[in-house]
């Protein structure tokens, strides 16, 4: 997919040497930013459902559970 971005033609030039001078294209460096953007929404919304579970489950096992080490050796 294409886009089209505004920005100011200094900025663009620092950006374009800059890419240049670790080897990349100002493209690049472009769909690198937004593929961790893109990857820091995913992690937010696991970071939400991890706290939303530890809270709702108040980091307690459900009421008479025990831990039996070779049960759970024994799922592996």
């Amino acid at each position: 997919m294409n886009i089209t971005l505004s920005a100011d033609a200094q900025v663009v030039e620092k950006s374009r040497r800059l890419a240049r001078e670790k080897g990349s294209s100002l493209n690049q460096l472009i769909r690198d930013y937004l593929t961790q953007l893109a990857g820091a929404q995913q992690s937010d919304d696991v970071s939400a459902e991890f706290r939303r579970l530890a809270l709702e489950k108040g980091g307690r096992s459900d009421a008479g559970f025990l831990f039996d080490r070779d049960a759970a050796n024994a799922r592996r």
